[in-house]
């Protein structure tokens, strides 16, 4: 039963599903806690019988098959030499002993193999130095020629993103210095024969911009040659089909202040050709493509009405067929040769759990290493209607406790994405084990609703968002379950913005809750690592039109703010200003308070962080929904 805080962070997690090319084996990844229960590490599990494959104290990242079916996985274990440094390591698939072929100083990524061929990237300095050259002579100086200069938590160079080859012998460098071209975002696929790397390739545009191409890349010579390229549109998950002639992607049209942009699945052959876009009258947002074995189509996620079901479509005839119709949202999804699925299904009430879905659409649902806990609650959903006549829902977890709940509305971050899935990060059970009904809003600006739905928030981030939100809390606390008069917001990032609009323009609730959040939109949109890409959503109008710090001076409702100093998507300056304009608008005693993470970025992920996130929350909800007493957690002394 997940009954509390530490009975959440014990929980073992399944982080990503492999299939052999035979389509025989299916392996995951599961982390858990380590036995001092300070750090989580992942190890390796096969499926179908259920095994472990692989132990070690520093634990072990799957990485993928080799076309004979030998397992590839990363690890900093210890070496035959005893050496533990960043490692890709290979398990032949009798079992035996791993061995490791390539150990580049900055780790290995995005490893993919075919034909008798591995591709992988690998962090190099520009000159081609091992970076311990600069550790050596203590430089920790970053010269910047372009932007961005850091992504997430972490800064963009000295070194860059490189692919590397291994085809018999010693690693090869394939694309030599690139620099910005494969950045953090850049995935790339290998052609059935191992002749071809297929990439997104990064480009710089004036004014500090930058989209992504597609590329292909001749494995023997290096030669280079870009196959889709176009100012309006960037390409993503490029896959390269059974018999090897054209690629599937993701083509997300570039998004303006009038418009979000569509998204759709495109073809292109890959002796190079026009884009043949597919499926561009399907109003829904197609991730992660993966071919069936015949090439005739390509199995896609994409959200659907607060779920994220499989879907196949035919890229001939362009038909789309949902796959599963549960309330599930499928990842690391992979097609055998027989035609069944096999993916990881998750849910609003249900952490990742391994699945084969056979071609008919029945689901079966395999043995996992990371059994699903008893929830202390049900889940069940809100329908209104919004201020314009659309139809909203929300998900809502209800606890097993009679009598009314207090309400802790949960709101989503993006914001162009959904509620639809399990939340390592921000767990709505946790909040119902202790008596909370928790509302989980799809709002404008939600995804799995089309485009229209979209356009209703686009640009006006506290307007149709806002009222959407409000119009659910109405829905939600007209219920008997419900007590209408006890109610929290909490949100992170987007939703955090959220919560920071509501403390300045409502007083229903009785506390906020703000992480990772927004406070003055134009600034934030100029300091974020990804500043190229938000300037291009909102005017600088629009953005100072809806920044919450505008209306600081209406907050009445007490606040807990919460942030990491590492996090470079919404910069800790949002977090102190927000601080500093709440506390120093406050007469008497401060009601506020900011829970400050120096080690953590846009997320909480460190056990005993997370212990101390919870706690506070918690102890911030009880004591200003419920009436308790103000317990400070234990853990900050």
């Amino acid at each position: 039963m997940l009954t509390d805080i530490d009975s959440f962070i014990g929980l073992p997690r399944l982080t990503s599903l492999r299939l052999s090319p035979d389509g025989r084996r299916a392996v995951v990844g599961v982390t858990t806690l380590d036995r001092d229960k300070s750090r989580y590490t992942n190890a390796i599990w096969q499926l179908e019988p259920t095994r472990r494959l692989t132990t070690s104290a520093k634990g072990e990242a799957l990485a993928g098959f080799t076309p004979s079916g030998d397992l590839l996985f990363t690890s900093s274990r210890q070496r035959p030499d005893g050496k533990e440094e960043p490692a890709l390591w290979r398990q032949p698939s009798d079992g035996g002993d791993a061995w490791v072929l390539a150990s580049p100083p900055g780790g290995v990524h995005g490893v993919v193999a075919a034909g008798e061929v591995i591709v992988y990237g690998a962090a190099v300095l520009p000159s081609g130095q091992d970076p311990k050259s600069r550790e050596d002579k203590k430089v920790t100086a970053i010269l910047h020629e372009e932007f961005p200069a850091r992504y997430w938590d972490h800064d963009l160079g000295p070194e860059r993103t490189r692919l590397f080859v291994l085809d018999g012998g010693e690693p090869r460098d394939l694309t030599g210095h690139v620099g910005r071209a494969l950045d953090d975002e850049s995935t790339w696929d290998l052609s059935p024969d191992g002749r071809t790397v297929v990439a997104t390739w990064a480009v710089a545009e004036p004014s500090g911009s930058q989209r992504h191409t597609l590329v292909a890349i001749d494995v023997t010579t290096g030669d280079r040659r870009t196959l889709l390229d176009d100012v309006d549109h960037e390409y993503e998950s490029p896959r390269v089909s059974p018999d090897g002639r054209r690629v599937v992607v993701c083509v997300q049209e570039r998004l303006t202040p009038e418009g979000p942009g569509d998204r759709w699945l495109g073809v292109v052959d890959l002796v190079g050709g026009s884009l043949r876009p597919v499926a561009v009258l399907w109003d829904r947002w197609p991730m992660s493509p993966c071919w069936t074995p015949d090439g005739r189509a390509v199995v896609v996620s994409a959200d659907d009405h607060g779920r994220e079901p499989l879907w196949r479509v035919d890229v001939e005839t362009e038909e789309v067929t949902r796959l599963t119709t549960d309330n599930g949202a499928y990842r690391d999804f992979a097609v055998a040769p027989d035609g069944s699925v096999y993916a990881l299904r998750a849910a609003i009430d249900s952490p990742h759990l391994p699945v084969r879905i056979a071609v008919d659409g029945s689901t079966t649902c395999l043995e996992s290493p990371a059994p699903p806990p008893e929830l202390p609650g049900r889940l069940t959903e809100v329908t209104t209607t919004a201020e314009d006549g659309t139809e909203i829902r929300a998900w809502l977890a209800l606890p097993a406790s009679d009598g009314p709940a207090p309400l802790a509305v949960q709101i989503h971050g993006g914001p162009v994405m959904s509620a639809k899935t399990w939340s390592w990060r921000w767990c709505p059970w946790l909040w119902v084990a202790r008596g909370y009904a928790v509302l989980l809003p799809d709002f404008a600006l939600s995804t799995g609703y089309g485009m229209d739905f979209i356009r209703r928030g686009w640009g006006q981030w506290g307007g149709p968002p806002y009222t959407d939100i409000m119009a659910l809390v109405d829905a939600a606390q007209a219920r008997p379950e419900i007590d209408g008069e006890r109610a929290a917001a909490l949100g992170g990032s987007f939703g955090g913005f959220m919560t920071n609009w509501i403390a300045g323009h409502t007083e229903r609730f009785a506390a906020i809750v703000s992480h990772a959040s927004i406070w003055s939109l134009p600034d934030s949109s100029a300091t974020g690592d990804l500043a190229h890409y938000f300037r291009r959503e909102m005017t600088a109008a629009a953005a100072e039109a809806n920044s919450p710090h505008r209306f600081a001076d209406a907050i009445r409702t007490p606040m807990l703010i919460t942030h990491g100093d590492k996090d470079y998507r919404v910069p800790i300056s949002e977090a102190m200003r927000l601080w500093w304009d709440l506390s120093s608008r406050t007469k008497e005693d401060n009601p506020h308070k900011f829970l400050y993470f120096p080690d953590e970025n846009h997320f909480v992920t460190a056990p005993h962080n997370v212990r101390v996130l919870y706690e506070t929350v918690l102890a911030f909800l009880d004591h200003h929904v419920r009436g308790l007493p103000w317990r400070r957690p234990e853990l900050l002394g």
